[in-house]
């Protein structure tokens, strides 16, 4: 893979490769925005080009710094099946074993680690003491922390320390979704960069050299993906939609559409299968909350679940600014207890009793009034 290869984001990549070429690389950059969108990506080419030994500051992509370092590529099957195995492990054999990605003794990436998927105070502690080294076999160093806002609280002070000492020959490259969720003190010391989604026509561009994605799943994939390459290569479509009609059920539930039982039938299919992530399905229902909204008040933006418009229609005339509202403050606080590893069916069911109790507080008729 080269920059050339990389969809999206132009201005930034255009901007970081500057600096690359001109060797003012800040100590500790922040690539902030959604999952999926080539965060990481960058990361490992931006790498690639520092220690690349035959065109510094590009990518040559054939000499043993730029094809070790590009290989590590998070979403390929043996590091997929990797972090599946480590969930299986009991927490004290993660904590002997710190997780940390190496296929250059320069570029170090330390990813999630458990089911909870936290940075852990062990992986902190491990990054720190490494930090002391100076490159190996490249010019620089560079460390990914991936998804940072996944650090616990005692993992996020040990990485500050950190930062306040940056070694010489090290660069730091740290990941969130929003940096809002980071310590102030982390955002103070980096140096932000906005990762935006991907526009339509990028998508399809991105989905031209997929050769196995086409017909029904490649138009559904366009919308679902909301601009994210990454989520569009992870999405399997029937699981998806399945998931999918789950969220639906509690939301014809929660709006008093539809029986409780209904949800339950739903919800109880879901917490058998233990692949079906809590995250997983709020980020379906937050999805499908954004399509009412934008059904309820006329607006053009294009629906993400296209397919499925009669019945969102349907269920936007029943929901009212304040129901969304709610709904999506109620989320957002069932988002906080993920990581807690709360059990799914009982947190889902409890969200639509306390929504359903928004309907018969009269949300509805407020919504009826605003027209």
């Amino acid at each position: 893979m080269n920059f050339a290869d990389f969809i999206g984001n132009a201005e930034t990549v255009a901007v970081l490769r500057r600096m690359v070429k001109q060797e003012r690389l800040p100590q500790t950059l922040l690539f902030a925005g959604p999952a999926g969108v080539g965060k990481a990506t960058l990361a490992r080419l931006l790498t690639a080009a520092i220690n690349c030994d035959r065109t510094p500051g590009d990518i040559c992509g054939a000499c043993s710094n730029c094809l070790r370092i590009l290989q590590a590529d998070l979403t390929r099957d043996e590091f997929v099946q990797q972090f599946v195995e480590r969930e299986k492990l009991p927490a004290a054999k993660r904590t002997e074993n710190p997780l940390v990605v190496l296929t250059h003794p320069d570029f170090l990436i330390f990813p999630p680690d458990g089911p909870l998927r936290l940075i852990t105070i062990e992986q902190a502690r491990l990054l720190r003491d490494a930090a002391q080294y100076r490159p190996s076999e490249g010019r620089r160093r560079v460390f990914l922390i991936d998804h940072v806002d996944r650090a616990n609280t005692e993992a996020a002070n040990s990485l500050l320390k950190t930062l306040e000492e940056p070694a010489d020959g090290l660069t730091l490259i740290i990941t969130a979704e929003n940096p809002y969720d980071l310590l102030p003190t982390i955002r103070s010391r980096s140096i932000p960069f906005y990762f935006g989604p991907l526009s339509p026509a990028e998508m399809e561009r991105f989905l031209d050299v997929r050769s196995d994605v086409t017909g029904a799943d490649r138009a559904r994939l366009v919308g679902w993906a909301q601009g994210s390459p990454g989520r569009a290569l992870a999405l399997d479509p029937e699981e998806y939609a399945e998931r999918r009609r789950a969220m639906l059920a509690l939301l014809r539930s929660a709006l008093g559409v539809s029986p409780f039982g209904d949800l339950v039938e739903q919800t109880d299919l879901l917490s058998r299968r233990r692949k079906e992530r809590l995250d997983l399905l709020t980020e379906s229902l937050y999805g499908l909350l954004q399509d009412l909204l934008h059904l309820r008040h006329g607006s053009a933006q294009p629906l993400i679940h296209e397919d499925i418009r009669a019945d969102l229609t349907e269920l936007a005339q029943v929901a009212s600014f304040d129901w969304i509202e709610s709904a999506v403050r109620k989320l957002a606080e069932l988002d906080r207890l993920v990581r807690r590893n709360i059990q799914k069916q009982i947190a889902l069911e409890a969200l639509v009793v306390g929504l359903r109790g928004t309907i018969q507080g009269g949300a509805r008729t407020r919504g009826t009034r605003r027209g």
